[in-house]
């Protein structure tokens, strides 16, 4: 199992795209871009590139996870 490269939340830059959202939830490349193609994933398109407000990606980790409001 991969781990996280980042360890706190503010560590992460302000804008994630695919790579940095795999880092950050220690998942393959191939899976953060299956995730951020998801339709509650909070992703921001600009032309043809996929980015994730880290605000809103801090957001859906912790909707996404046990005990959280809407999980």
């Amino acid at each position: 199992m991969k781990t996280s490269e980042y360890k706190r939340y503010d560590d992460l830059p302000l804008f994630l795209n695919a790579a940095t959202v795999a880092k950050a939830l220690g998942i393959a490349p191939s899976s953060s871009y299956e995730l951020m193609h998801e339709e509650d994933f909070p992703v921001l398109k600009i032309g043809n590139r996929l980015v994730v407000p880290k605000e809103k990606f801090v957001e859906w980790v912790q909707q996404h996870t046990k005990g959280g409001d809407s999980g």
